[in-house]
């Protein structure tokens, strides 16, 4: 192989790769980098307690 040859398959080469990895990927956010999902179905009894309830149960 001579350096011409050579040179030019270097050059493809090397347009290839920049062709591919030329340029940096888009950048991400930090929100689309987390999913956020509930461990569990929301169960509405759990968040009805009333703090002062049993005060009105059993003191009155």
């Amino acid at each position: 192989m001579d350096d011409a040859t050579s040179q030019q398959g270097s050059d493809a080469e090397g347009a290839a790769r920049r062709a591919r990895f030329g340029a940096l990927p888009e950048p991400v956010r930090v929100e689309d980098m987390v999913e956020e999902r509930a461990a569990s179905a929301l169960d509405p009894a759990r968040t009805a307690y009333d703090q002062d309830e049993w005060l009105v149960r059993y003191c009155l």
